[in-house]
């Protein structure tokens, strides 16, 4: 019997939990009873009865697992350390558990998998959210297909069925800030894209603000194209020429008389103000790559674990990082 991981991030949803779990159970239940699944729930150092919930579910399912960290990581990086602990065939690789992403698409998902598709990729092709925030989602997915190497599909999320071996490619990214659909649009393999419509939370407020969206939108950008440095080293040959070229019409206004400010005014005021800010700009893009590789070779645990709940060490299929001195964790 083949077997499909599921994998939940949480943090602060003990409205949303139970129905997740229930949601998941009944649709392989009812719709893909030839399978076997797993459904990992990875909290994100929850501070409400989120935990307590889960732990009562995993205690009468075992096919419930957990992992709790031991604070919040940030959802891509639990999510990603995650992943090491799925075992199945292939990979649901996130469903949130306010179910925005409808699983009621996983049958589909898994129907298209068997006939040799090994990334079946959905795409929120409709949104129920702001006019503001489509835009800029539009913008920002054109703007990294624009600069980086591979193609990112525009609305394709984290929300996709993976086969083993796709998992596998994907685990072996050593990645501190992992940008987990970016990684797995750069792997290849063979996919199929389903489109379907993102539903409005029903319960509970998402933790996503801007800021963090912000954050998420240039690490995909740093993370997966030079281009921003390169853009730094055209734009900086081009201020170069347009200096030289300003200083020579400066002159020829001087000869012909043209000129009506005093001599050296224009020069300074342009060059002190727009220079100034371009070289910010350029520090701030440069510092930008330089904290993504301080963080990378510091190396450390993508995550601190407090305790893993139905998750034996040494599972067969389990892909394991060594434990770091400080990790403690509880198994139950």
């Amino acid at each position: 019997m083949k077997t499909i991981s599921v994998v939940s991030p949480c943090y602060n949803e003990e409205d949303n939990v139970e129905t997740c779990y229930e949601t998941v159970r009944a649709i392989f239940e009812r719709d893909l009873p030839g399978y076997g699944y797993e459904h990992l729930f990875i909290d994100n150092g929850s501070s409400d009865r989120t935990v307590e919930i889960l732990k009562g579910i995993a205690s009468r399912d075992p096919r419930v697992k957990i992992v709790v960290n031991a604070r919040n990581f940030g959802v891509f990086r639990s999510t990603f350390n995650g992943l090491r602990y799925a075992t199945g065939d292939a990979v649901l690789v996130m469903l949130p558990v306010d179910l925005q992403d409808p699983p009621e698409l996983i049958p589909d998902f898994v129907r298209l998998w068997e006939q040799g598709y090994e990334i079946v990729a959905g795409a929120r092709s409709t949104r129920e959210e702001t006019f503001a925030l489509r835009s800029a989602r539009k913008v920002f997915y054109r703007l990294v297909n624009a600069l980086s190497d591979f193609e990112l599909s525009p609305d394709v999320g984290e929300f996709q069925l993976i086969d083993r071996k796709v998992m596998d490619a994907v685990l072996r990214h050593d990645d501190h800030y992992p940008y987990i659909r970016g990684i797995i649009a750069s792997v290849g393999f063979k996919r199929i894209i389903v489109p379907y419509t993102w539903r409005a939370r029903k319960r509970g407020v998402s933790k996503h603000n801007l800021m963090m969206l912000i954050d998420q939108a240039l690490n995909a950008i740093f993370s997966f194209t030079k281009a921003p440095m390169r853009a730094c080293t055209f734009a900086g040959t081009g201020i170069a020429v347009l200096s030289i070229l300003f200083a020579f019409l400066s002159v020829v206004a001087w000869v012909l008389g043209l000129s009506v400010a005093p001599r050296g005014t224009t020069t300074i005021i342009v060059a002190l103000f727009f220079l100034s800010g371009v070289q910010l700009l350029f520090i701030g893009m440069l510092g930008e790559y330089v904290t993504a590789i301080h963080a990378q070779v510091r190396g450390g645990p993508m995550v601190i674990e407090r305790e893993r709940v139905n998750i034996a060490d040494g599972a067969p299929g389990v892909t394991r990082e060594p434990v770091p001195k400080g990790r403690a964790l509880e198994s139950v």
